[in-house]
């Protein structure tokens, strides 16, 4: 009896030990939904290759990670109905309830827009935005496209995105921003009501893509 109880105890010992990759939010899961990246201005797909190589390496299979393009020129609202098709094909092709969002920039309005006005806070379960000009920034005061000026603050677009509850529906909502970011003015634009709200250290606007804790915390925050 002493034996088996040794044994048994050492089986224990043995299974306390090992990672408890089902809980994690650090590994690629049964729960894990497919990620839709959103570039923001003046950007493409390929500015989250470091972010997707690493959830990569955390076990989330390519067909899960979504590095869409789009036109960053037209107006955001236009951007939001591309993105639904983009949001129903990812989720056909992988079977999936739902899509986590991570958007960086600009790429924030149009899945915001997404989720507030056609019927995307069903099909999403986690969004994030990296320095997301969500209450606009003063740099938008020098482009013209309509995208950018939909970014100035005080603008009609952000007024009636942000009219009423800014995080609406049932997914879990959350931002990070940087206090070094020159882009983004001010810093407090990022944030958002309902959101978890998150400093990063002095990184830069395209920092926020690249560096190793924000993705992260990202990775943790959508796989919980």
């Amino acid at each position: 009896m002493s034996a088996a109880a040794a044994a048994a105890g050492a089986l224990l010992a043995v299974q306390a030990s090992l990672p408890a990759h089902a809980a994690s939010g650090s590994t690629f899961n049964s729960t894990s939904n497919p990620v839709l990246f959103v570039h923001g201005y003046t950007g493409s797909g390929s500015n989250w290759d470091t972010m997707a190589s690493r959830f990569r390496t955390d076990g989330w299979p390519s067909s899960y990670l979504d590095q869409w393009s789009y036109d960053w020129h037209q107006s955001n609202a236009m951007t939001a109905q591309q993105l639904s098709t983009e949001v129903d094909r990812l989720l056909a092709a992988t079977g999936a309830a739902k899509v986590d969002i991570v958007s960086h920039s600009m790429g924030g309005l149009s899945s915001r827009y997404y989720l507030k006005n056609l019927g995307g806070d069903s099909k999403v379960d986690a969004w994030v935005s990296l320095g997301g000009p969500n209450h606009g920034t003063d740099s938008a005061n020098s482009c013209f496209d309509t995208s950018c000026t939909e970014m100035r603050i005080g603008s009609s677009f952000l007024a009636a995105l942000n009219s009423g509850d800014e995080t609406p529906g049932t997914p879990r909502y959350a931002t990070w921003w940087s206090p070094c970011d020159t882009v983004i003015n001010p810093d407090s634009s990022v944030s958002l009501s309902g959101a978890t709200n998150t400093q990063t250290s002095c990184l830069s606007h395209t920092g926020l893509l690249t560096d190793a804790t924000v993705y992260a915390q990202t990775r943790d925050m959508i796989n919980s």
